[in-house]
This record gives structure tokens, C-alpha cells and sequence, in this order.
């Protein structure tokens, strides 16, 4: 986008429908049937042609007796807001913190309040990964210091950062260190 040239109607009304982020910071909509404002990236359903007004600043929305989208959030003062990144941090925060108990994907969406499957999308197009591997990343990071540091064993290792079965903390740490949980001990400890 040319910042030269003129916000027109046109070029707004295009950037709403298709929620261009570039426009962000460059105005604002309103809709006139649900007295809301918004960014133009907002991936709330579009709103009819004949019900938006536009608004150079957040001050003109609030002056129009219109409030802001709790989807987008237009009110806070950043260039672009993703409603996802306080999930994801919640997400991050709660495997970090019971990385050792049987967490499921279900649990885990239940205390961020969406579904399992919207949890795996919103995660893994935020981090590249899924929480699943997150999670098996989280407990071979601490497997690796208590291997390091304890006279623990390798299965109370396992069970220890949330491991169900020796078989798979082995597969996880082969996969994730190149190496057995053992034969990482050896070289830490020799």
C-alpha cells in the first residue's frame, strides 16, 4: 500500500472485507447496527456496506457512541493486536508449570475456554507447534536436569515429568536429544 496515497472509500471498504492488517492504525470502521468499532484486520463477519462508517482515530468511533470490538480490541495502543498470543501465554504457563501431570488436550482447553480442536489450530499457527509436542519438549528439558543433577532413576525420571510409560519417555528423548535417556546420563555425568 502507497501511504501517499488517500484513504478513499473504496480503498476501505476493500480493506474490511478482506481484513487487511496493513490498514491497521490508518483508520477505523463502525457498524451502525451493533455500535461497534474496529480495526480493518478484525475477523469479525463482515458488516453490510450500507451499515459502516469510517473514522480517521479511536476518539471519532467513541464520539460516533460507538464501543470497542472486545474481538480486535481498537482501544489498546498497539499497531496490531492477536487475540491469540494471551492464550497461547496462558497455554505456555500452564504446561510449564504441570508439565508432570497427565495434561490432555481437553483439559488444557478447558482452562483457556475453547475446543480441543480450535486449542491445536490457534497454538500451532502462533508457535509453529503443536501443544502436544510442546509439552514433550517442556518434560525432556526437565527429564534432562534431573538426569544431570539426581541419583534418580531413569523410569522415576520418566514418571516424574509426566512420562505414563518408560516406552515412550524413551521415543521422546531419542527423538528430541538424538541420544537414550542413559547414554545422555553417561556423557553428563563422565
Amino acid at each position: 500500500m502507497d501511504e501517499k496515497m488517500p484513504l478513499t472509500k473504496d480503498c476501505m471498504w476493500k480493506a474490511v472485507i478482506s481484513c487487511n492488517p496493513l490498514y491497521d492504525g490508518l483508520f477505523f470502521y463502525g457498524v451502525k447496527t451493533t455500535g461497534i468499532f474496529c480495526r480493518p484486520s478484525c475477523k469479525s463477519k463482515s458488516p453490510s456496506i450500507n451499515n459502516i462508517l469510517y473514522f480517521a482515530n479511536i476518539d471519532e468511533a467513541i464520539k460516533a457512541g460507538l464501543r470497542p470490538c472486545k474481538r480486535c480490541r481498537p482501544d489498546l495502543a498497539i499497531k496490531r493486536y492477536n487475540p491469540y498470543l494471551e492464550n497461547v501465554r496462558q497455554i505456555k504457563d500452564m504446561i510449564q508449570n504441570h508439565y508432570d501431570q497427565h495434561l490432555t488436550l481437553e483439559k488444557i482447553a478447558s482452562k483457556v475456554n475453547v475446543s480441543p480442536y480450535h486449542l491445536n489450530r490457534m497454538f500451532k499457527n502462533e508457535t509453529g507447534e503443536t501443544p502436544r509436542s510442546y509439552l514433550e519438549k517442556v518434560r525432556i528439558s526437565n527429564a534432562k536436569k534431573m538426569l544431570i543433577s539426581s541419583s534418580h532413576t531413569i523410569a522415576e525420571t520418566a514418571h516424574q515429568v509426566g512420562f505414563l510409560n518408560l516406552s515412550s519417555f524413551y521415543k521422546a528423548f531419542k527423538k528430541h536429544e538424538g541420544t537414550t535417556p542413559g547414554n545422555f546420563k553417561i556423557k553428563q555425568k563422565g
